[in-house]
């Protein structure tokens, strides 16, 4: 990137050589060189709105770069909120405020036993009252999907999902999910795609195809809204169910400990609002929504502390921030260069359960992930932080 194609505004990079401003959270040489060119695709759609935020922890992703936030007018884009529709977290407070190494292992024996990782699902349908309501809307994939999804209610799937007990500096024990909609919400975000590629060669416009988007005018538009919200609720769902059984491990290792109740937010969707006087579709893939005093979750790697903040309504980033760490490196890189023996001792002498085991394990390093704080202190317009939490054992997918 030439040095003039971009100034600088309040600290933040603007690129400009595009359609619409390209305004970021983090310096341009932070950026890498892939993530950069899907931004610049995104400032030059007709129906982008305004300008396109990009967030500290930013990375490429499959047609728009994961913690970028895009506002359209007229139009959804289905690789906009991503395959994982709905992938989020939760966190909610417990009333220990310590936790015996051996209780905690106990713990997450527990929790490994009653929440199916990776690939694996329930060997039985879970009960139906988990499953977000159909409400009497067209949802054609939803409704293939329904019964393979009540096996799936209540696992973490894999990659960055996670199930981490945390000790906050409120001084109390937390626990934190990280997970999204499952098989579910991939084969609604797939099926739509490939309908808004179909729209898009039909129409003639110049759109990159991994940014096929679906009008306002076509009948397809209202299904995958309805589609998409429906994955976002069985997200939440799914977060829910995961955390009751984390909830039941530890009352059944530490009979009366009481829970608060728990924060959600969800950082792949789109929602409709309003943005510099317009009403405009907003789309949050890997960012959080940062309203004025909202609560959020930011966490780093499994080595690393995460962060549970307010927002501040920055109207810059359409009130939004990141959504974590972000990754340095991709998964294939980290296995191959990262120094197993080194990831390992560093999570060890801090006393964390972690689950680094095998080579294979590598992409979830911590070696693979940004410097959080770094992250923090690039979006301190954008969010308060209230309560910084220590990991003290993760299970990853």
């Amino acid at each position: 990137m030439k040095h003039e194609d971009s100034t600088h505004t309040n600290g933040k990079a603007i690129v400009q050589t595009e359609r619409l401003p390209i305004k970021m959270w983090l310096e341009l040489d932070q950026m890498e060189e892939g993530a950069l060119e899907q931004a610049r695709n995104l400032a030059n759609l007709p129906f982008a709105f305004r300008h396109i935020a990009i967030m500290p922890d930013t990375h490429q992703g499959y047609g728009m770069p994961i913690g970028a936030i895009l506002a359209t007018q007229g139009a959804v884009i289905p690789n906009a909120v991503g395959v994982d529709i709905g992938c989020g977290m939760c966190s909610l407070r417990t009333s220990l405020q310590d936790i015996e190494t051996g209780d905690l292992k106990e713990i997450m024996q527990i929790i490994r036993e009653t929440v199916p990782v990776g690939f694996e699902h329930h060997k039985t349908r879970q009960d139906e009252a988990w499953m977000p309501e159909r409400k009497g809307q067209q949802l054609p994939i939803v409704e293939q999907e329904y019964d393979s999804a009540l096996f799936q209610i209540g696992t973490l799937g894999g990659g960055n999902h996670f199930i981490e007990i945390q000790k906050g500096s409120d001084g109390y024990i937390w626990i934190m999910i990280h997970s999204g909609s499952r098989n579910v919400g991939y084969t609604v975000a797939n099926h739509y795609n490939d309908v808004a590629i179909r729209l898009n060669e039909t129409s003639g416009q110049d759109v990159p195809r991994d940014l096929a988007h679906i009008p306002e005018s076509s009948e397809h538009f209202e299904l995958y809204w309805n589609e998409m919200n429906y994955c976002v609720e069985f997200a939440l769902a799914n977060r829910t169910l995961m955390m009751e059984r984390a909830k039941s491990a530890f009352t059944e290792i530490l009979p009366g400990v009481e829970f608060s109740d728990f924060i959600n937010k969800p950082h792949n969707f789109a929602a409709e609002e309003e943005h510099f006087g317009e009403v405009v579709i907003v789309h949050r893939k890997g960012a959080t929504r940062a309203r004025k005093g909202e609560w959020g979750m930011i966490p780093g790697s499994q080595g690393t502390r995460s962060y549970l903040v307010t927002g501040k309504g920055e109207p810059e980033s359409f009130e939004s921030c990141a959504h974590g760490a972000g990754r340095i490196m991709s998964r294939t890189q980290a296995r191959k260069t990262l120094d197993m023996e080194e990831e390992v001792q560093a999570l060890d002498r801090r006393g964390i359960l972690h689950a680094i085991r095998h080579r294979s394990d590598l992409d979830e390093a911590p070696g693979s992930y940004k410097d959080i704080d770094e992250v923090m202190s690039n979006q301190a317009d954008l969010v308060d932080v209230q309560i910084e939490l220590q990991p003290l054992a993760v299970i990853k997918g």
